[in-house]
């Protein structure tokens, strides 16, 4: 089932375009990866799903519905969460407190300390650092927990800005092995990350962005093996 659906899709800052006639659809529990340089307009293509950039054109359809329009906190209500570059979590705030934030965009509120233990199971070490201030953590500590404010608000949906950035390997390994549960719990994913060739071995369909347009696309396995991709995001001639 389609549960995201982008057509010509033109969005930008001020006189800025940053996206030009995106298109592309993702399927629950797919996970869907986004490859391309610094600037080619991958957070700007998560920003305009999450209805931070102003839409010019084109359609952004969630479970059939338009979002061209829709306030930021209603888009994340109707369940697309969306874990920004650089995690922005609340620093003078604990770990649970945080986490509890994930879930202020819900309707209903019953079950909140259920998804909580639920989104600790995926990341354990949260269970032990409750009291702890988010600023304190380590940055794979906090990038667990940019995630798991996420899943606390029970989105279908789930847009991943650049998860692994500045984390030493070990936690890279641990927050792509959480990542790549996401769908068998039926969460489908959005994901841009540096790591393109990581990236690329989790993704179901990929699609490379450059100066704001879609140039390939295909599974993520076949643009792993397509030399344009290997020269130009994988390091390999």
């Amino acid at each position: 089932m389609t549960l995201l659906h982008l057509q010509g899709l033109v969005a930008g800052y001020g006189p800025i375009r940053a996206l030009d006639d995106v298109s592309l659809e993702v399927d629950a529990g797919e996970t869907v990866a986004i490859v391309g340089a610094n600037g080619a307009g991958k957070t700007s293509l998560l920003m305009a799903i999450s209805g931070l950039v102003p839409l010019r054109s084109g359609q952004i359809r969630y479970q059939g519905r338009s979002l061209a329009g829709v306030a930021p906190h209603e888009i994340a209500r109707a369940g697309i969460g969306h874990v920004p570059e650089g995690r922005r979590i609340f620093p003078y705030l604990t770990v649970r407190e945080n986490l509890e934030l994930g879930g202020v965009a819900r309707r209903e509120r019953a079950g909140l300390r259920e998804d909580i233990a639920a989104a600790c199971d995926l990341f354990p070490v949260l269970a032990s650092r409750m009291r702890q201030l988010g600023g304190t953590l380590s940055g794979g500590e906090q990038q667990m927990l940019a995630i798991a404010r996420a899943l606390v608000g029970r989105p279908r949906l789930v847009l991943l800005d650049e998860p692994s950035l500045g984390l030493a390997p070990l936690m890279v390994e641990k927050v792509f092995a959480a990542i790549a549960s996401l769908g068998t719990r039926g969460i489908a994913v959005v994901l841009v990350e540096q790591n393109a060739r990581a990236s690329l071995r989790l993704a179901t369909r990929a699609h490379v962005l450059e100066h704001g347009r879609i140039v390939l696309s295909g599974a993520g396995d076949a643009l792993a093996a397509d030399p344009r991709v290997r020269a130009a995001y994988l390091g390999e001639l």
